[in-house]
């Protein structure tokens, strides 16, 4: 089910009295995460952005391949790409 919210606008939006919007005098006085937080909290957040970096990351081909190979691995579903990298290093290995 799904529930389908009016647009708020300035005059609709709720107003929060332990959330009140931020002033200039507010912002002035703000002070750096760094500068107030404890080392192990500031700790928790830092995460690299993005995909892990791997050692040995894949390269970028491009490869013809037949119509019946690219059928035959698209029949078995999602990663079928990937399935054919197995293959491949399968027979690299041999």
């Amino acid at each position: 089910m799904s529930f389908k919210h009016p647009p708020l606008t300035l005059d609709s939006a709720p107003f929060d009295d332990d959330n009140p919007e931020w002033t200039a005098d507010m912002f002035a006085l703000a002070k750096p995460a760094k500068a107030v937080l404890p080392p192990e909290v500031l700790a928790a957040f830092k995460r690299p952005r993005g995909r892990p970096i791997k050692a040995a990351p894949k390269v970028r081909v491009a490869v013809r391949l037949d119509p019946d190979v690219v059928a035959h691995f698209r029949a078995t579903g999602p990663g079928w790409q990937t399935r054919i990298n197995a293959a491949l290093a399968e027979l690299v290995r041999k």
